[in-house]
């Protein structure tokens, strides 16, 4: 990400992606440690596995990837644009047009989430918010699989894809502590390590991927839901 001194006009993230569309996936599909981590996760799934794809892009590779291995896959994102993507090119899954902060859902209604980078557009505070409803969407046992641009900044104005954007973001550890602390996760791995998108716009990026797990529930404890 690219840090920019000037004050303009900066897109919403609906903006930012709907402009964006199928170049997106042009510049991050291959990006090798997202495959890294839907594999590890659709290796602990059973066929049927209920899972959640927040900010769910054009549905490549990740919504792709969980409906080759089996799962039920429901993808949400605030783009209209990535939404008809997502659904003309992965059929299997099912998408909706839905900001997380908005989206409900049943506690424990999901046996995996998966939420790569679609916290940043979000000021700090709705971002450990949002980890903390996700955490809460988990079934006891479900996992909660992240990644982020980790950095210590607060509603910071920066140029990326050549739009300007505000993004905020947590230092690594102030991530891995919000998942332990917050959200009650078992943080089974994390690591950090460097992309260089397909796209010239697109400077390269240090990414924080989190492999994490509620806790199953305790025979004869009930769940603190």
């Amino acid at each position: 990400m690219d840090h920019d001194g000037t004050k303009g006009r900066t897109v919403s993230a609906a903006e930012l992606f709907d402009g964006l569309g199928i170049e997106y996936e042009h510049a991050f599909v291959r990006l090798p440690a997202q495959r890294a981590a839907v594999e590890w996760l659709t290796a602990r799934l059973g066929p049927g596995a209920r899972v959640l794809d927040v900010g769910s892009g054009t549905g490549r590779p990740v919504a792709d990837l969980l409906v080759r291995a089996g799962c039920e896959v429901t993808g949400i994102d605030v783009s209209r644009e990535m939404v008809e993507l997502a659904s003309a090119q992965v059929p299997g899954a099912r998408f909706e047009e839905c900001d997380v902060r908005a989206f409900e859902a049943p506690a424990g209604g999901f046996d995996a989430v998966c939420a790569f980078f679609p916290l940043m557009m979000m000021s700090r505070a709705e971002a450990a918010a949002t980890l903390r409803r996700m955490a809460g969407w988990l079934a006891p046992g479900g996992f909660l699989v992240t990644a982020t641009v980790p950095a210590d900044v607060e509603d910071v104005e920066i140029v990326w894809m050549e739009r300007a954007v505000r993004v905020s973001s947590f230092s690594v550890e102030e991530y891995l502590r919000l998942q332990r602390e917050e959200c009650g996760l078992d943080v089974l791995h994390h690591a950090l390590s460097v992309f260089a998108p397909d796209d010239d716009r697109a400077a390269p990026e240090e990414h924080l991927f989190t492999y994490a797990r509620r806790p199953a529930l305790t025979e004869g404890v009930a769940s603190a839901d």
